[in-house]
């Protein structure tokens, strides 16, 4: 009886460690790399790098069918840390985002308050209340112009930065 009790404890054992090794030096399942990369994104949902959100991206991202420097919220920084996780080179911004950035910009005459633009601003950089003028706050734009597209006034524009 201790032999089999005794067997049966190594052979847990040892494969406890076999599973435990290959957890380590097999490559991550799909999926989870997937979540990894998509946990790197900025997360703001933009879709300037031309898929609709963060987790379509990332999953472009590990499928090879997109590059790491399409994420113009994220810069150089989300460049470098997804090249580290990926084991690639670090790239730099893609052409359109690295030579200028574009914010939004509203007419605050022309502003209405209907609260639309700051709907859609998918990362809150539009303040103001209903039936009150709104601004954006150019540090947290990303020029994603999904703002322009919700206001009834045509208050919204978008201005290059320098």
């Amino acid at each position: 009886m201790w032999i089999a009790v005794l067997t049966i404890t190594v052979i847990a054992l040892l494969a406890g460690l076999a599973l435990s090794f290959a957890s380590r030096k097999l490559p991550a399942d799909a999926g989870e790399l997937v979540e990894q990369v998509n946990n790197l994104l900025p997360q703001t949902q933009c879709a300037q790098c031309g898929y609709p959100g963060c987790r379509p991206y990332a999953q472009a991202i590990v499928d090879g069918d997109a590059a790491i420097n399409l994420c113009p919220p994220g810069g150089d920084d989300t460049v470098r840390r997804l090249a580290a996780k990926l084991g690639r080179n670090v790239l730099p911004l893609a052409e359109p985002y690295s030579l200028a950035r574009a914010v939004a910009v509203i007419d605050e005459s022309l502003c209405i308050g209907c609260t639309h633009c700051r709907s859609a601003c998918p990362v809150d950089a539009i303040v103001g209340a209903h039936q009150l003028m709104h601004t954006i706050i150019e540090t947290e734009c990303t020029g994603c112009e999904l703002c322009i597209a919700p206001c009834p006034v045509d208050c919204i524009s978008m201005r290059i930065l320098a």
